[in-house]
């Protein structure tokens, strides 16, 4: 074979490379030039091909997939959560309260104290707290501390002063604010009643942001994740985004959802168009349907099991969100909808189905962020549909210890996590993480992914399955699946080197594979033990 006159950038040899291009399944050497791959094969052919490279890397044997493509994760909040209070994991209220004590010694008197991860479930009463046991800490500093799934908050009795919060405060459509059986506030504000405190919040500052970015991007590139979907911005951090990429920052690529409900934003880009761009696309916008099972905000078609009067929040109409895709579609942008209850999951459905009537030949990729918990009348639509389920595995293995209390046994097996059915519907199945309010490791989410902790197996994915719903398929919900997702010539060379061979392993290795090596535009941006 006579050799090839173009020199590309890098060989990487001897290697396991699984390619997830059905016509060349399997590689052991790729040729990268200008951060895209231009030639896969054996290793002995692609160095008789390129004889004179300008750098080979030899992966002694190591298996290679494609980059993962994180399809739902908090990028800014994801960074800024390593510079604030964590409270993931306490398994007590007293825990928490211990942890606050030593965060105020830190702060200036004015300074406002933020954390995040709390879950009373994991506590040993599984009740709400509420803002007497901050204030015997905090008499005065403010202190608001966010539940892990984001959709409720716990504050102290300072901080409700400072929002002019009180009793005769009403409940925001859309919110709850708790209350004990005098009608007294507990300090615990759910879903849309949490603007009432956190909008008298200080914003992150402009350094705030960029640092929070650049702990968020080397946390992301040291697992692999060479691709982010950013599930709802404001212009802020998308500035954050934009000064970063300038500088020349290691950053994954980032696909950001518009925060819907910054109207000025979303309209500043209806007159602009799409941003579309190999490290930062601005295409998607995104609404919420309802709250989180966890804290009863999620909408159900029926009650929760263990509160039978609650319906959960329906935090957007069909009409309102039909009308808001249709504009948005027209404008050349996907919808991406959060819904976690069988409710919020139909009644976005209807929505979408509606807004397709006015749109009918336009390539859509509605998309329905978590999918959590569907009527089982509801999965064929996904596919009549095209509207893409949006999953995060470990929420089922994190959920499982709680979810039948909301939702009773027979209701959990049949509507939660049902990524099997969606499957075999028909329906595209993307999977991602919900950083920060679960661990972004994606190697977690595969586990989660086909073992389930044991749940409902029969729903499992097969290991296959999940890898393409974190690469290939999450590729197509972004639109890029012609780039990147697989491993072909002309594709992004985004790849990752693993710490050992996951489909030689049993399923239960999964938690414990590293990330070896980075490469993203072909070139190595994360290496363990560096």
């Amino acid at each position: 074979m006579s050799c090839q006159t173009v020199k590309p950038t890098t060989l990487y040899i001897n290697a396991r490379v699984t390619t997830l291009d059905e016509q060349n399944p399997e590689a052991s050497a790729l040729a990268v030039q200008d951060g895209r791959i231009i030639a896969l094969g054996s290793t002995k052919s692609i160095q008789t091909q390129f004889a004179n490279p300008n750098q080979v890397i030899d992966l002694k044997n190591k298996r290679v997939l494609p980059g993962f493509i994180e399809s739902h994760a908090h990028f800014i909040s994801l960074g800024l959560s390593k510079m604030r209070l964590n409270l993931t994991g306490t398994r007590s209220e007293e825990e928490v309260l211990e942890r606050v004590k030593q965060s105020i010694d830190t702060l200036s008197p004015t300074e406002w104290l933020q954390g995040r991860g709390w879950d009373q479930n994991d506590w040993p009463n599984k009740r709400f707290p509420t803002h007497k046991t901050l204030d015997q800490f905090a008499p005065k500093q403010p202190v608001v501390l966010t539940r892990i799934d984001g959709h409720a908050l716990w504050c102290n009795q300072a901080a409700m002063k400072l929002a002019q919060v009180d009793k005769n405060t009403a409940n925001p459509a859309g919110g709850k604010i708790l209350r004990d059986q005098g009608g007294r506030l507990t300090g615990v504000f759910v879903d849309n009643a949490m603007s009432l405190i956190t909008k008298h919040i200080p914003k992150p500052s402009a350094t705030q942001l960029t640092r929070a970015a650049k702990l968020a991007a080397q946390h992301a590139l040291s697992f692999g994740i060479t691709s982010l979907h950013d599930a709802g911005s404001g212009a802020d951090s998308i500035n954050a985004f934009k000064n970063l990429i300038e500088e020349n920052e290691k950053l994954p690529r980032l696909y950001v959802m518009l925060n819907g409900e910054d109207k000025e934003l979303i309209q500043r880009y209806f007159k602009s168009g799409p941003q579309i761009d190999n490290q930062l696309s601005i295409r998607s916008i995104k609404y919420f349907s309802d709250g989180a099972l966890g804290s009863r905000g999620a909408h159900l078609l029926k009650p929760y099991h263990d509160d039978p009067k609650n319906l959960g929040l329906q935090l957007i109409s069909e009409d309102i969100l039909s009308k808001k895709t249709q504009e948005a579609i027209s404008n050349g942008f996907q919808v991406a909808t959060h819904a976690i209850g069988d409710a919020a999951n139909r009644h976005v459905l209807n929505a979408y189905e509606q807004a397709l009537l006015s749109n009918p030949n336009k390539d859509r990729r509605l998309r329905i962020e978590h999918a959590q918990i569907i009527h089982p009348d509801d999965f064929e639509r996904f596919n009549r549909l095209n509207v893409i389920a949006s999953v995060q595995p470990t929420h089922c293995t994190s959920d499982m210890p709680w979810a039948p209390d909301r939702l009773g046994e027979s209701r959990t097996r049949t509507h939660g996590y049902t990524w099997r059915s969606l499957l075999d519907a028909g329906a595209k199945l993307v999977a991602g993480s919900d950083a920060p309010i679960e661990n972004l490791n994606p190697f977690l989410g595969l586990h989660a992914a086909t073992t389930r902790g044991g749940h409902s197996p029969e729903q499992a994915l097969t290991l296959e399955e999940a890898i393409k719903a974190f690469t290939i398929d999450a590729a197509y919900a972004e639109f890029q699946e012609h780039q990147k997702g697989m491993l072909k010539p002309g594709y992004l060379a985004d790849f990752i080197v693993l710490s050992q061979d996951i489909f030689e392993l049993p399923l239960d290795a999964l938690p414990k594979t590293k990330v070896d090596m980075t490469v993203l535009d072909g070139k190595i941006v994360a290496k363990a033990g560096t």
